[in-house]
């Protein structure tokens, strides 16, 4: 009887190991979150594969490192042939895809969005620290991935870029662990339209800034904050949420009394406070002080108020999320200073994430820089910090519109004051002009004459060769500072015009 037993117990175990380990297929799977995903899902033990229209470097080669099969196109055939278990539907994927069709057609095969994979076998059970705003998302959760880091709690993390202090944009990180992510307000799938930070289930949540984006899916500002609102409402009464009190947008979202919650920011109103913060050419400095008390000072290479604010985030929720790393948690912040029983992180030698004002190229005569900046406000906060930074340049700024959002002209105007901060703007080829109604595309010429009329030189290009070629033959007559804003690779031009020096 006891053999049966025995038997049946080995049976049993030996079932839920099978059924642990997962055939997973990602369909979109070059982009660098689903990427990043797959990685993580490799190393939890599971069999991945995936496919994409393009599949080159540099993630071809991070996949095919992690042993990750790849087949180029959406063939059911090939799909089909290696046999998965679970699907994985990318954002970027929609109706007419091959293997969606299939899906949809015979319901054999469950699918899900990256959103939700991640929530239920990425994150699971794990206190996540989710990092959500319009703005600073990556750097963010870059620096508290590396605070924590730096405090022995062994995170989890998904970085949407490639840090640079970090081995890697992506680790799984110990059992109960906190995993950090960042909270993208944009829908999750074609078929799953929740904003993907309603997948993540904070514990921590950060809320950066709150501006108006992603024209494509949100009508206004309005619709925006109340997919926020919706975010606030899942945290936990024992969790915490770090909001920017300096922001008006955010301040003017429902009060969510159910949990803890602290402005972090520049006014004296908030708990945890920017002080005394100047920038030059050697970098930015800055204090922090928690309700009144003197915490750290701050002195590093990131430019811009902007960045403080990321540090300032990024600190506390580091020090919030030691406790409860440990089993434990915060009662009160009453009364109470967290910073006196957690590890501080040391930032002074922090360089951040790849293409936030990245340097390319540095010499006396000029300074090339990419950045990632593709909304108005990020773009007038870098201009003005490098403009602090690099005190008696020219500052040349190319921008390409090539965001959804970007690509429209809901931000036409502020697009054009922004880059009037600069002192010549080059506006490359508008990304896939040709999807866009022309009387809601963006009109580069609209800008242009909108720039020249603030005293500003500016010329728009039809494509980003004749931007590249008027770029190499201009001559500068003093030092000078190139900038380049675009989520994508501005088709080369970046990384050419760096490498010709």
């Amino acid at each position: 009887m006891k053999s049966r037993q025995i038997l049946f117990c080995l049976s049993f175990i030996d079932g839920i190991s099978q059924y642990s380990e997962m055939r997973v297929f990602f369909i979109g799977v070059c982009g660098t979150a689903m990427g990043n995903a797959a990685v993580l899902l490799k190393k939890m033990g599971h069999q991945v594969a995936g496919s994409d229209a393009g599949v080159y470097p540099p993630m071809s080669d991070v996949l095919a490192s992690a042993g990750i099969e790849l087949f180029e196109g959406f063939s059911e055939k090939e799909m089909l042939a290696w046999q998965p278990g679970r699907v994985v539907v990318g954002n970027a994927v929609s109706r007419g895809n091959e293997q969606v069709e299939y899906l949809l057609r015979t319901r054999k095969i469950s699918f899900v969005s990256l959103p939700q994979l991640i929530g239920e076998d990425l994150i699971g059970n794990r206190p996540a620290v989710v990092v959500a705003g319009t703005h600073g998302k990556t750097t963010t959760t870059a620096l508290t991935s590396f605070a924590l880091s730096q405090a022995g709690i062994d995170p989890g993390f998904l970085i949407g870029g490639v840090p640079m202090d970090l081995p890697s944009g992506n680790e799984l990180g110990g059992d109960t662990s906190p995993f950090v992510i960042e909270g993208d307000e944009y829908d999750s799938a074609f078929f799953d339209k929740r904003s993907k930070f309603i997948h993540y289930r904070p514990k921590i949540l950060i809320l950066n800034n709150l501006e108006f984006d992603h024209g494509d899916i949100f009508r206004d500002l309005q619709d925006i904050s109340r997919s926020f609102s919706h975010l606030l409402r899942i945290v936990p009464s024992d969790g915490f949420v770090l909001r920017n009190g300096d922001d008006p947008n955010l301040l003017g979202l429902p009060d969510a009394s159910w949990t803890r919650m602290i402005d972090v920011g520049v006014d004296d109103s908030n708990d945890f406070q920017i002080t005394n913060f100047s920038e030059d050419g050697e970098g930015s400095r800055f204090g922090l002080c928690w309700k009144g008390e003197n915490v750290m000072q701050v002195d590093w290479n990131m430019p811009g108020l902007f960045n403080a604010r990321n540090l300032a985030m990024a600190t506390l929720a580091s020090v919030l999320s030691q406790p409860i790393s440990k089993g434990t948690g915060l009662l009160s912040l009453e009364n109470f200073n967290p910073f006196t029983s957690s590890k501080i992180p040391d930032f002074s030698a922090c360089a951040g994430v790849k293409r936030r004002q990245e340097i390319l190229h540095e010499s006396k005569e000029l300074t090339v820089l990419s950045d990632f900046a593709h909304h108005p406000t990020a773009i007038a906060g870098a201009l003005e910090s490098l403009r602090a930074r690099w005190a008696g340049h020219e500052i040349v700024a190319c921008f390409e519109p090539r965001s959804n959002t970007a690509v429209t002209n809901v931000f036409e105007d502020r697009f054009a004051d922004a880059l009037a901060l600069a002192d010549l703007a080059l506006l490359g080829a508008v990304h896939r002009a040709e999807k866009i109604a022309e009387d809601k595309r963006i009109n580069p010429k609209n800008m242009i004459q909108r720039i020249e009329s603030q005293g500003k030189e500016g010329h728009a290009f039809t494509t980003n060769a004749e931007l590249e070629t008027f770029l190499c033959s201009r001559e500068f007559s003093k030092p000078t500072l190139v900038v380049f804003f675009s989520n994508g690779s501005f088709d080369g031009v970046i990384g050419r015009f760096a490498d010709s020096f």
